[in-house]
């Protein structure tokens, strides 16, 4: 089986960092892979460190002439049983192609987040004829998607969760967070990587905070949030001056190799509105921080509340707060919580599970 992977992202995300951990899986199951995609960026780089066949469009703006006729060739050589497009734009590069090209191949299409709203463009391309399948990265995107699809192509969406890599456990950032920020070592420290956008709610995470502390009396914990600044971070800041938690959430903006620190964390904190995924909470899970989540994504179809972590509903901080606390005053429902989160994890989202599942939908693309 060989599959041709179209990612436009000039930029490092979520749909990137899953090229980069699927692949290799799949290889290791026999399909020969190759991804075709913008020049000079981190995913080749890293396509390149793991030996992933890659192969730079002639321009960096994947929707361009010379783009067209490379792909068509490229097509034409490598003869592709499945092509499989991973970014918006490399959806609306393939139709476009298709339209003009006729290429008659089989397609599938990756689908990882939640859509606000979507434009008359947007619906014609996710309802071309041209696509074979959707692969929903939830339930949750799933059920969303299908809002704004045909009633012929509704049946094209099945669900397949991202991975994360058993190789995650042995990274290590090399950063300390009780020693550079000197966190007393009585104190809990509630962990929340996210960057800085409206999707991931940080001013829930302050509220959490304020509740926790300033309501629930709970002193001894400390909020850290890693992730990129942007120009929400300074209302952030200035939401965290007005209930004085100055010495109880600090915003460290990006840290590489982030998910290695869910190894400090007491507890993994995510207060998202709206998610696709996110892997943050798989990758918390699996290397062993009790998670207190909202209820987003894919979070409701990995976490049983009570059971292996706590979900609240969306901007509910007082319901975060009081779970976080009822957590820290447990020793024994954190043990729980850690064992069952990992094994859930390991039973149903690491590479090599993902990749089984991937590799059989391809079959049923391919063989349909």
């Amino acid at each position: 089986m060989k599959i041709l992977h179209i990612s436009g992202a000039k930029a490092w995300g979520g749909n990137e960092q899953q090229l980069i951990y699927s692949i290799p899986e799949l290889n290791k199951l026999e399909i020969e892979n190759v991804v075709f995609g913008i020049k000079d960026t981190v995913l080749e780089k890293l396509c390149v460190e793991n030996n992933i066949a890659f192969i730079p469009a002639k321009d960096r703006k994947l929707v361009k002439f010379s783009n067209y006729k490379q792909f068509k060739e490229l097509v034409r050589e490598i003869k592709p049983d499945l092509i499989h497009l991973h970014t918006s734009n490399s959806l609306t590069f393939y139709v476009l192609s298709n339209l003009f090209l006729k290429l008659n191949a089989k397609v599938v299409f990756s689908k990882k987040a939640i859509s606000a709203s979507s434009s008359f463009i947007s619906k014609f391309k996710y309802n071309s004829k041209a696509i074979d399948a959707v692969f929903c990265v939830s339930n949750a995107v799933k059920n969303n998607f299908s809002e704004v699809l045909s009633p012929s192509n509704k049946p094209k969406l099945t669900v397949v969760p991202d991975c994360v890599p058993l190789e995650i456990l042995n990274k290590n950032t090399g950063v300390n967070l009780r020693e550079k920020y000197n966190v007393a070592e009585g104190k809990f420290i509630i962990g929340n990587i996210a960057n800085h956008t409206t999707a991931k709610d940080l001013e829930t995470l302050v509220n959490t905070a304020d509740y926790l502390v300033n309501v629930l009396n709970k002193k001894d914990v400390v909020f850290f949030q890693i992730g990129n600044f942007s120009k929400r971070t300074d209302d952030y800041v200035k939401l965290v001056a007005e209930k004085n938690l100055q010495e109880y959430v600090i915003f460290t903006n990006t840290i590489e190799d982030a998910s290695s620190l869910n190894k400090q964390f007491n507890v993994f904190l995510m207060t998202s509105q709206r998610e696709g995924g996110p892997t943050s909470v798989l990758e918390a899970m699996l290397i062993g921080a009790p998670v207190v989540s909202t209820h987003v994504g894919i979070v409701p179809e990995v976490i049983t509340s009570g059971n292996n972590g706590f979900i609240s509903p969306i901007k509910d901080f007082k319901n975060l707060a009081e779970n976080i606390n009822l957590l820290l005053n447990d020793v024994n429902l954190q043990k729980e919580f850690v064992e069952k989160g990992k094994m859930t994890i390991n039973n149903g989202f690491i590479a090599p599970v993902i990749a089984r599942k991937t590799a059989d939908a391809y079959k049923k693309i391919i063989n349909s």
